[in-house]
């Protein structure tokens, strides 16, 4: 928008060398000082005010109206109007370095609540990954976590409703609940319960009536080589197996914190085999719903054929790294935060090639 203050003058200058001298085109520089409140800060704005004074005062005197009553009615209000915007491109210029402050914060705050995870937890190697926005959004709500417990690897990824500090302050309440339910709970269904009093408790204290997260749980048992899912509402997982890729479906169950509405008490859980050569992909929406030039949004599974398919068994972190590398080719700014969280039964795992 720089170039706008720019390109008016420039149109002005053009009226007035195309229209008959009995048109006093000068008068449109009154728009001038807050077309320039738009894109720059009050010192530039004082400059384009006075300039465009000095402007309207160069076009009445080469037709020699310099001191004629309107001609300086004119320059009168194109210093007040300067004089208001100049107030305004200082307030705007505020509210723009106090947003920034915020989002830098909440940004920070994430990156230290999401630390990557390490290579191998319990029975499981993993991989981790979380991108922020690119497109000047607040930062969103992700969150996810893997710990070794007595009742296998348990994991999380979600995402809360929400942008900004309120949303890093749920996620942090949210972990915070996971990783002690984690350890203390006998099942995942009992892990879920008690995230939705945690996410209950969070609506009660914000007053936020539809505060909500969507989450997807899972519980490795290297026994019987084999994992357990529980899905509120969020992406489905993807799971690399033998060179094939396909997601994996289950019953749904609501996202946390509306958990009240469900008809059932327990949320529905379903298994599926993961042995060794197995790669489970957990995802947020940032990364399903990043969307090319074109509107399209990023084919995940596709991608993940084309790359992995037919191929040996790639780690965790061969995954995350083809994803953060390949999205960029997709698209050009995210609009939204990326969290990745990918996990393989522990052994031998050869690097994709």
């Amino acid at each position: 928008m720089r170039w706008l203050p720019f390109a008016y003058v420039a149109f002005v200058l053009v009226l007035e060398a195309t229209l008959q001298q009995e048109w006093a085109v000068s008068f449109f520089l009154i728009a001038l000082p807050p077309i320039a409140a738009y894109a720059f800060g009050p010192v530039a704005v004082a400059a384009f005010t006075v300039f465009a004074i000095l402007l309207e005062g160069f076009l009445a005197g080469v037709s020699y109206h310099l001191w004629e009553t309107h001609h300086v009615t004119a320059d009168i209000a194109t210093a007040v109007v300067g004089i208001l915007s100049t107030a305004l491109a200082a307030h705007r210029t505020r509210q723009e370095r106090s947003l920034v402050h915020a989002n830098s914060v909440a940004e920070a705050l994430m990156r230290a609540l999401l630390r990557p995870v390490p290579h191998q937890v319990g029975h499981v190697l993993a991989a981790s990954l979380y991108r922020p926005s690119e497109a000047g959004t607040m930062v969103g709500g992700d969150l996810f976590d893997i710990r070794a417990t007595r009742g296998g690897e348990r994991a999380i990824i979600g995402d809360v409703r929400g942008k900004g500090l309120q949303a890093v302050h749920t996620v942090a309440a949210l972990l915070g609940s996971f990783r002690e339910a984690a350890y203390e709970a006998h099942d995942l269904p009992s892990v879920a319960a008690r995230l939705e009093r945690r996410l209950a408790a969070e609506a009660r204290e914000t007053q936020d009536e539809e505060l909500f997260a969507t989450a997807v749980l899972i519980e490795y048992d290297s026994l019987s080589h084999r994992v357990t899912v529980t899905n509120h509402g969020h992406v489905e997982p993807v799971l690399i197996s033998c060179g094939e890729v396909r997601v994996l479906s289950g019953p749904p169950a609501l996202p946390l914190g509306l958990g009240g509405l469900a008809e059932t008490g327990a949320p529905a859980v379903w298994h599926h085999r993961f042995t060794r050569g197995d790669i489970l992909l957990l995802v947020t929406d940032g990364l399903v719903e990043a969307r090319d030039t074109d509107g399209d949004f990023y084919p995940l599974v596709n991608r993940l054929r084309h790359r992995f398919a037919d191929r040996p068994a790639p780690g965790p972190a061969d995954v995350i790294n083809f994803l953060n590398s390949d999205l960029p080719r997709h698209t050009r700014n995210l609009h939204d935060d990326v969290a990745m969280l990918a996990i393989a039964p522990h052994g031998a795992v050869r690097p994709a090639q």
